[in-house]
């Protein structure tokens, strides 16, 4: 997909919004939704997404949306940090096809990284067990100022 086109409203996100799939939610409010990335880069992978916009990048996203995201992107990272106690963070966003995107709903990534532990490629990873997920959701909910 390229950058410009119509959403998709069956796009996986989309489905996690209405309730058609689960989702292991770490938090969420009336505007954006943070949940386990089920194929984790990294141990604690999160994303986040709108739950009002069907901008498929940043280059359509509502200044407003992106705001709310930028915001609960910053809060979580936190919880990450005092949950997981990696040695980095990477937080990601991707445009397109060719940019690495492969959900066409605007999201970011908060990827925890440790100095001795390989990350795992973007799309590329083994599908996480929802047990597991739940934990790790947990413990960052919990950090959550």
């Amino acid at each position: 997909m390229s950058l410009h086109g119509a959403y998709d409203p069956d796009n996986i996100f989309a489905k996690i919004l209405r309730g058609d799939i689960p989702a292991v939610k770490v938090w969420e409010d009336e505007h954006v939704l943070a949940f386990m990335d089920v194929f984790p880069q990294s141990e604690g992978h999160v994303l986040v997404i709108s739950k009002t916009s069907t901008a498929r990048n940043v280059l359509e996203i509502e200044p407003d949306v992106l705001a709310r995201i930028t915001e609960a992107v910053r809060r979580l990272s936190k919880a990450v940090d005092k949950a997981l106690k990696p040695d980095g963070i990477t937080i990601s966003q991707f445009n397109g096809e060719a940019g690495g995107q492969t959900i066409f709903h605007l999201h970011v990534h908060i990827v925890p990284r440790w100095a001795d532990r390989a990350l795992k490629g973007h799309g590329h990873a083994p599908m996480a067990e929802a047990d597991a997920l739940r934990g790790l959701a947990d413990r960052i909910a919990a950090e959550l100022d």
